[in-house]
């Protein structure tokens, strides 16, 4: 995987370097973190990297387009190795666990607006808010 991660790197032009490697892996295995836990998930392997550069690598693959950045209502901003299929997510309101939602008809549904006033839409960003199954056993349990 990881001469995987290098060829997208190079692909978008980016230099192939530890951190950039460190959280493409990080994201690989923990979709929808925030920086906070990319941060830890690439310091237990690489404890010398700084908040800053995670930051700096964030911000440099989502601009590229290899992370998108996801940041529903209310919550911090969280990071994801998916893109580029206009999925969409479902939202637990009481622990914030974040699940991926393919669209329900087709490849991309939501990308014919009912009056598009003139735009040219690429993407569309529907959230989905409610209970995680976690969270409604934890409630039944005490009740």
């Amino acid at each position: 995987m990881k001469s995987d991660f290098e060829a997208q790197l190079r692909a978008v032009s980016l230099r192939v370097t530890r951190p950039r490697l460190a959280v493409l892996s990080a994201l690989r295995d923990h979709p929808h973190v925030d920086t906070d836990a990319v941060l830890s998930l690439v310091r237990a392997d690489h404890p010398t990297v700084s908040h800053q550069a995670v930051y700096d690598v964030l911000r440099a693959l989502t601009d590229t387009g290899l992370v998108r950045r996801i940041q529903p209502a209310g919550a911090t901003a969280r990071y994801e190795l998916r893109v580029r299929d206009n999925h969409h997510h479902a939202v637990c309101r009481t622990c914030g666990a974040i699940a991926d939602v393919d669209c329900a008809d087709g490849l991309a549904p939501c990308l014919t607006a009912s009056d598009d006033h003139g735009f040219v839409i690429d993407e569309a960003e529907v959230v989905y808010w409610g209970t995680c199954p976690e969270c409604v056993t934890h409630s039944s349990e005490g009740s």
